[in-house]
């Protein structure tokens, strides 16, 4: 019986997740570890192949997934993604905003264009998402959006201005969407992972030092591996977490504690 309640508070069947930027790195894990739960999942990204090699690496281990080509830095995409992303599993219950960029640019070499790619993508775009998503999750009476934060939505670092300028907003904006649509049992919370290594922090993990430095800066003494994002992911998006919103939860080996 107790397995069973404990089952219960983190099972996902029957659920709808949608997931952007999950053809690689955090979103293709959490694609995976929502999939594991039992939800099923809708991949988008911008590159087929790998969202191909994504579903069929969840459809392998019984789980259930469509995918969504999208270049999310067009506005027509979203409208078209909105629509679009009902049609496989029905009208999704959680938003999983993976999807991000960060150029690394010192503040002197950063343009109109890079500026506004990143908050077009790190910010505008989890915000019009979650507003088309939501009345299907009122309809459904039960929404989960997990947003992605980062350290540099408490702290600065170097060539990462547009970065955390775009991530401090994520914060923000996971608070007001809490404020906005947690009565309607619409649950918004945001992981702030550390250094973990994908496609974004390529430039961190290459070079050994760097890596090695961030490691030290830890209270655990090591960077982030994918699997410690699992807990996290299937516990916010789960029945588990209802009383829980409008958090941006370090998920760092205790990098901003120290």
């Amino acid at each position: 019986m107790r397995n069973q309640v404990i089952q219960d508070l983190f099972c996902l069947d029957g659920r709808v997740a949608l997931v952007t930027g999950a053809s690689s790195g955090i979103g293709c894990h959490m694609s995976k570890i929502l999939a594991l739960a039992g939800a099923s999942v809708i991949l988008v990204a911008r590159r087929q192949e790998l969202l191909d090699g994504v579903a069929q690496d969840v459809i392998t281990e019984g789980g259930n997934a469509a995918t969504c080509l999208a270049d999310l830095t067009k506005l027509s995409a979203i409208d078209l993604l909105l629509e679009e992303g009902k049609k496989p599993f029905g009208s999704p219950d959680i938003l999983i905003n993976a999807a991000g960029v960060n150029f690394r640019e010192p503040a002197e070499k950063i343009s109109w264009e890079s500026w506004n790619k990143t908050l077009m993508i790190n910010l505008s775009v989890p915000f019009f998402l979650a507003q088309g998503f939501v009345p299907g999750m009122k309809k459904k009476g039960n929404g989960r959006i997990i947003n992605i934060a980062s350290m540099q939505s408490f702290r600065a670092f170097s060539n990462g201005m547009a970065y955390g300028a775009s991530k401090g907003g994520v914060a923000q904006l996971t608070r007001a969407m809490a404020e906005t649509w947690s009565a309607n049992d619409i649950c918004v919370n945001a992981i702030a992972p550390g250094f973990f290594p994908t496609d974004l922090t390529a430039p961190v993990f290459s070079d050994s030092q760097i890596a090695d430095h961030h490691a030290s800066m830890t209270a655990i003494g090591r960077n982030g591996r994918l699997e410690d994002l699992d807990g996290i992911t299937v516990f916010l998006a789960s029945h588990s977490s209802q009383y829980i919103t409008g958090q941006i939860i370090p998920v760092d080996g205790g990098y901003t504690a120290k």
